[in-house]
């Protein structure tokens, strides 16, 4: 929590360090923190009149609501602007004014959320359940410090810079990498484990729903402390110089850690700037360095989402270390014997060091002795078990969608009718209106105006004049996939590359903005290892743990997913599955296995649940078992080395190449 209060005064003192991300645990008070940040801000100067919040010092010359020559001075405090997970598009970046527009017969335009949160904060609780396309509105503002705004026959423009907070809990799922670059700062909070911290927590929210205005009285002194400490430091940082020593500093950290572009220089350096003013010096120090780098370099070393955020700390201190300020020497030096040279007493001559890693007897020869045989283990029940094996590395897959035109939430795997995208037609409202479509609503208007006595230019407008729009764009689906862990399956190599598939498959849903689950079977029965979730994170972490061996037990995980399934339905009608079967078709259990199975998979296919079988049969003997499975879900299979793109791409140039040749024959 320390580090949390740090990262937000830091922001009050230095908007430009760019903001903060908030991860932790529900229940830790994140969203507590980040509001009563608001209280503490210093108020800002504007424009008297100015929807826009423009500074009288430099007014914006593309105010909408410009020119300001000689406009009046104001001054307000700067605003936290909430935006909702469920916003609509409209209210995010602002519209056509329709009373004015269908009233008065003039465009008008109505300012957004980022209007309003310009110069001061825009706090997104739950920011990882944010959908696709107000992540790109915000993407392109945070970038230009400017909202453009063409919809409707409006088109506007004006300035949008604010300090970025949200709030997250990792097991909901990941941020998109764009975005999370964005944010300068990022925090990872969990609640104290400290009987008598907990116990003041506890006393002081007791306290506060007892009397809230008393409680605000106790501590409003200290607040205003801090508010004032806040102003001091803001009027301190011009004043604070970044040595080249320090800027050395800070770009050898990020070199060291191999991040992605220079956006991470800049922001440390603006932290640590910020550290300085915060502390009352004119000079950052090699401490605001190490500070910087531990609050603006962890998310950004991620290479892909099962990367888990966090910094080395030793490198970082070795780092640091080597690009100190050389000490000058205060003698010659002594190269005499007992300074770990080469006749002194080191390691390599007698010296009590540890011992050399090829002694037999040495721990690391224990541990560096052939690792790589996965010994079997006696299982509860019975029979052998394989300890869990590493998956290969994750790789770029095929694209596999759901059939049909869905209406679940906005994506990037399916075909769907959605609150972004492209307008493909006009339709009488079902239901709340929610998306006006203009034109059709005054085509549809137009021919009765007549008729209805229209006197001015205000349009007579009745409710069945109303139409909406239908936009077509991708949803996001839910991936069930269930995996064999059987005995069949167990074969090192062999379960290496089927996790690696999986894996990739994972990361897949990931950057579709699915929902995926997990069922695995073997023995004598299915579990469901992982319930639907947003967090392909914890999806790894259980594919990773997953251990094979036993029986195959098919139809005990086809009739999970579909309990799963029907669950999930209940809960969400509207978001469509898509089943992953990763499995080699084999079926044990008694001489009716495989038809009982199959008939387990026709009672899926029933349902019209769309499903893939992964294929992972191999060897020179091969009895199609899997495609057979595919038949009867009445879906598609798919081999290991057919699921990678690169392959499907190739064996269409392929199949173009003969294409081409036959008919130039």
């Amino acid at each position: 929590m320390d580090d949390l209060r740090l990262g937000l005064l830091l922001n009050a003192v230095s908007p430009a360090v760019g903001g903060v991300l908030v991860r932790g645990e529900k229940g830790t008070a994140k969203s507590t923190m980040v509001r009563a940040l608001a209280g503490l801000l210093p108020s800002i100067g504007v424009v008297a009149g100015c929807r826009f919040a423009c500074d009288p010092a430099a007014v914006d010359p593309q105010c909408p609501d410009g020119p300001h020559r000689g406009a009046d001075r104001g001054e307000r405090p700067a605003f936290l602007v909430e935006l909702p997970v469920g916003v609509s598009e409209d209210r995010v970046v602002g519209s056509l004014d329709l009373e004015r527009a269908l009233a008065e017969g003039v465009k008008a335009y109505e300012p957004g959320l980022l209007a309003k949160a310009h110069r001061g904060v825009l706090y997104i609780d739950e920011v990882n359940l944010l959908q696709d396309h107000l992540v790109d509105l915000l993407l392109d503002a945070a970038a230009m410090g400017r909202s453009y705004v063409e919809r409707e026959g409006v088109s506007v423009r004006h300035a949008a810079r604010f300090l970025l907070v949200g709030t997250m809990n990792p097991e909901e799922g990941e941020l998109r990498p764009q975005l999370l670059d964005r944010f300068g700062l990022t925090v990872e909070i969990a609640a104290t484990r400290d009987a008598d911290e907990r116990a003041e927590v506890v006393r002081r929210r007791l306290a506060y729903d007892a009397d809230p205005a008393a409680f605000a009285a106790r501590w409003d002194g200290p607040e205003r402390e801090l508010a004032e400490r806040i102003t001091a430091a803001r009027e301190l940082l011009p004043d604070v110089e970044l040595s080249d020593l320090a800027l050395r500093q800070i770009t050898a950290v990020c070199a060291a850690f191999e991040v992605d572009g220079l956006r991470a220089d800049i922001v440390m350096a603006r932290t640590a700037v910020a550290l300085a003013a915060w502390a009352g010096r004119t000079e950052v120090l090699e401490e605001d360095v190490r500070t910087a780098a531990r609050l603006a370099l962890p998310h950004r070393r991620r290479r892909n989402p099962f990367d888990a955020p966090g910094l080395d700390e030793e490198q970082l201190d070795r780092t640091l270390a080597e690009h100190q300020q050389p000490e000058e020497p205060d003698g010659p030096e002594d190269d005499g014997p007992g300074d770990g040279g080469p006749d002194g007493g080191g390691p390599d001559n007698g010296g009590g060091g540890a011992p050399e890693p090829d002694e037999p007897n040495s721990p690391s020869a224990e541990a560096s002795s052939d690792d790589s045989t996965v010994l079997p283990q006696q299982r509860p029940g019975g029979g052998r078990e394989s300890a869990p094996v590493a998956a290969d590395q994750p790789y770029r897959t095929r694209l596999f969608k759901v059939d049909g035109t869905g209406r679940g939430a906005q994506g990037r795997r399916s075909p769907a009718e959605t609150d972004a995208g492209h307008t493909i037609r006009a339709r009488r409202p079902q239901g709340r209106l929610s998306r006006l479509h203009l034109s059709a609503t005054l085509r549809a208007a137009a021919p009765h105006q007549a008729a209805r006595g229209r006197a001015g230019r205000a349009l007579v407008l009745r409710r069945d004049d109303l139409r909406e729009q239908v936009r077509r764009g991708r949803e996001s689906n839910l991936v069930l996939f269930v995996v064999d862990a059987s005995g069949s399956m167990a074969a090192r190599q062999r379960m290496t590359a089927v996790k690696g598939a999986v894996l990739s498959l994972l990361m897949d849903a990931y950057q579709r903005r699915d929902k995926i689950g997990l069922v695995t079977f073997r023995g004598t029965g299915a579990e469901l290892a992982l319930p639907p979730t947003s967090s392909v994170e914890v999806g790894a972490a259980r594919l990773e743990q997953l251990p094979t061996g036993g029986r195959t037990p098919l139809e005990a995980g086809l009739l999970r997913a579909h309990e799963v399934l029907r669950v999930e339905r209940l809960r969400d009608p509207d978001r469509r599955p898509l089943l992953v079967v990763v499995t080699d078709g084999r079926a044990t259990g008694g001489k009716d296995a495989l038809p009982r199975a199959r008939r387990a998979a026709g009672l899926l296919a029933a349902q019209g649940v769309a499903a893939v079988v992964l294929d992972c049969e191999s060897g020179p003997v091969r009895l199609g078992l899997a495609r057979e499975l595919a038949a009867h879900l009445n879906g598609d299979a798919v081999s290991l080395d057919e699921l990678r793109a690169e392959g499907v791409a190739s064996l269409v140039r392929e199949a173009r190449t003969t294409t081409m040749t036959r008919k130039a024959a």
